[in-house]
């Protein structure tokens, strides 16, 4: 069954939307997302060939990598504000430092952020901002307004922002997908290129080693990697 038909059976198809903005805390469909396969760097940049045909392909394109690049929830990603990213010298933070209200986990960590991901973060911010503004933000009360917001210019919430992640998908032709492939990509990604697990649960925000592992999948190249070490 995929992700349409489970939203369909829980919730019912007319109801998903009003459903998705009105569930802010709800994780109907975590197990199930977990599940959800990767994509590979082909898979990847079609994806963001799509998004950029789109209006607001800006801001899609940022909240991807944000689970791509640095592995974050979509929750997480909807949470984070404008002052968790921008310096007060208008440029990019290298972590973003994530309070316990704004993790599912209800415990406070901390996002490290690559080279990559800050360059598209400051590309996304001056489509919104000057140069000039982006230091003046951190004197005023924008700094407090969410990082991506919607069309109607509201912030996303957990869900709302799971459901535009699952259409982008669809959209794109790349079934199986949900919220939770840019973070299993993410966790893959660096477990084959051996980066211990210690550092993958702290990456992922993890307490427990059995949930960072769920998290990674096993592809055909790893294995055939594998057996060339004997």
């Amino acid at each position: 069954m995929n992700i349409k038909d489970i939203w369909k059976k829980m919730v019912g198809n007319e109801n998903i939307r009003k459903y998705a903005a009105n569930n802010e805390n709800n994780t109907l469909l975590e197990d199930y997302m977990k599940q959800a396969r990767t994509l590979n760097d082909k898979e990847l940049n079609l994806l963001l060939l799509y998004v950029n045909t789109r209006k607001y392909a800006e801001r899609d394109r940022c909240m991807l990598l944000m689970t791509y690049f640095a592995g974050m929830r979509i929750g997480e990603v909807a949470a984070t504000k404008i002052k968790d990213v921008l310096g007060a010298d208008g440029t990019i933070k290298q972590e973003i430092n994530l309070t316990a209200e704004q993790t599912k986990g209800k415990f406070a960590r901390t996002v490290v952020l690559n080279e990559k991901l800050r360059k598209e973060l400051l590309a996304y911010l001056l489509t919104r901002f000057s140069k000039q503004d982006l230091i003046a933000i951190q004197y005023s009360t924008a700094k407090e307004k969410p990082l991506f917001s919607t069309q109607k210019s509201e912030g996303f919430n957990a869900n709302t922002a799971c459901y535009h992640f699952h259409m982008l998908y669809k959209r794109a032709g790349l079934e199986g997908c949900s919220s939770h492939s840019g973070r299993r990509s993410f966790l893959t990604e660096l477990s084959s290129k051996s980066v211990p697990l210690k550092v993958l649960m702290e990456l992922a925000g993890h307490r427990q080693a059995q949930t960072t592992m769920r998290y990674v999948n096993v592809t055909q190249d790893m294995k055939r990697a594998a057996v060339e070490l004997i």
